[in-house]
């Protein structure tokens, strides 16, 4: 039976997290400062300290990483013994590709067709209100019921300074600031303080449900490894007539180099990465798939296997960019140098260093025509992440999403990479660690018209507050682990 009181309180808040929504994703914080100013990412980070203090929490700390990136730490210490859960989200984004093409302004939060659109709007802004809607949820409920009355300010406006009623875990929240950009600032801050963020229990607040409306805990994923890989021919671009048909052409090498990554079907075939592991659990029906990555009538999948084969345990190469001359203002000249950037996920099981140094083997010996190939590392590979999900905190985790969807909680994988997760999890390995959030297959994080669907957000908020009230009370009994607020140093 849904708690009404709860519910309640979480639907009272959904208008004030759109407001603080919009003022989130008006931050243009891509952390790359050869796009956009330094200045916007830390004014997000100080938005996210801000709402923290804002809500009572007594220790916010604005965290300069080894990257150069700020990321958000908070502590809240809950009642004597009870456990500790940490929530991560990240405040920076994807850059907005071709803002001409978004319907509406990228940094604009806009509703339409019954949804929230903006960059970070799903990935990963709405994942840090779905976890302060949450929490203010629960102390909202809590002050009533300790009050004897309603609307306690202190927890509805959350004004710095005022009591707030307590929550029934100990909570730490980490929320990144360059994890979309892989330069592992966070991890390695985290290798240097590691009592910094250890808890019982990790909510990462970085993914989202398989369907609309389809309560979903993922498991397990893939890691990350980005290359450069650029090949030379000649010392200089040459006419394309003069020389044509006898020099090599340093673009047409790049394209067939790319092409031998991939077997006739479409799958990656790179000796040393395995790619013919299955997935055991939930199944990904190809036309729901085919309708949630918008392929076109008449193309075919690539890669063998189940869709959830493909996506969750088998290891997949893109060419994510490619430095050529662009077709508006091109010459006919022969060119002498491209480059390309590769994104390899590692399924679980496969160590991202080995995949890593697999691949640049096969670039480095299979360059046509001698063509010279060079191939570099981009940022800092990531490993894939296995959950193990037989313990109290998956328990209370079903009980509700079942609540808060009225329907059972389903296990999925995910295709993509967060870092740090698999950091968390060899640092502290006794902790149980659970990624949700509020995107879909609708939000199209990454891509352009990024969007959030609301009544998500609503549902996932309700569903995390239910979790750390039911997380406490499976807690009862046992000893708290992680309660202690860190190193001195961190």
């Amino acid at each position: 039976m849904v708690d009404g009181a709860l519910a309640e309180a979480v639907r009272s808040l959904m208008p004030r997290a759109r407001r603080e929504l919009a003022e989130l994703v008006a931050f243009r914080s891509v952390a790359n400062p050869s796009l956009f100013p330094v200045e916007e990412c830390r004014a997000s980070a100080r938005w996210v300290a801000d709402a923290l203090a804002a809500e009572g929490v007594p220790d916010v700390r604005l965290l300069e990483v080894p990257d150069g990136s700020t990321a958000v730490y908070g502590h809240l210490p809950g009642p004597d013994g009870a456990p500790t859960v940490l929530l991560y989200a990240h405040h920076d984004v994807q850059p907005p590709l071709d803002e001409a093409a978004w319907t509406s302004p990228p940094f604009e939060l806009t509703e339409r067709d019954g949804r929230w659109y903006g960059r970070g709007a799903a990935d990963c802004k709405g994942n840090i209100l779905m976890h302060l809607t949450a929490l203010r949820a629960l102390r909202q409920v809590a002050g009533v019921k300790r009050d004897g009355a309603t609307g306690v300010r202190a927890v509805g406006e959350g004004l710095a300074g005022e009591a707030v009623a307590p929550l029934p875990v100990t909570v730490k929240v980490i929320v990144d600031g360059s994890e979309e950009q892989g330069t592992g600032g966070l991890e390695r801050y985290v290798a240097a303080h590691p009592e910094l963020l250890a808890a019982d229990a990790i909510v990462v607040g970085d993914a989202g449900n398989f369907a609309t409306g389809v309560p979903t805990a993922t498991t397990s994923l893939r890691g990350t490894v980005v290359l450069r890989v650029t090949v030379r021919t000649l010392a200089g671009n040459l006419h394309s007539g003069q020389f044509g048909g006898a020099a090599p052409d340093a673009l047409a090498a790049l394209i067939r180099l790319l092409d031998g990554l991939r077997d006739e079907h479409g799958g990656t075939a790179v000796p040393g990465l395995e790619s013919y592991q299955a997935w055991e659990g939930l199944e990904y029906p190809e036309g729901r798939f085919r309708e949630d990555a918008g392929v076109l009538d008449g193309v075919e999948l690539i890669g063998t296997g189940s869709v959830a084969d493909r996506l969750w345990a088998r290891p997949a190469i893109t060419v994510v960019g490619i430095d050529a001359p662009s077709v508006d203002g091109a010459v006919p000249a022969i060119q002498s140098r491209a480059r390309a950037l590769l994104s390899l996920r590692v399924p679980p099981g496969t160590d991202a260093e080995a995949a890593r140094r697999a691949l640049v083997s096969h670039l480095e010996g299979a360059a046509p025509w001698g063509a010279r190939v060079e191939v570099e590392p981009w940022g800092t590979p990531a490993q894939p992440m296995r959950a193990d999900t037989s313990g109290p905190a998956y328990a209370a985790l079903g009980e509700a999403m079942r609540e808060a969807f009225g329907r059972e909680m389903v296990l999925a994988g995910q295709g993509g990479s967060i870092p740090l997760c698999e950091l968390l999890r060899r640092t502290y390995p006794e902790a149980e660690m659970v990624l949700l959030g509020v995107e879909d297959p609708g939000a199209r994080i990454h891509a352009v018209d990024e969007s959030v669907d609301p009544g998500e957000l609503e549902r996932m908020a309700l569903a995390e507050a239910l979790f750390l009230r039911g997380y406490a009370a499976r807690w009862t009994g046992r000893p708290a682990r992680r309660s202690g607020v860190g190193a001195a140093g961190a």
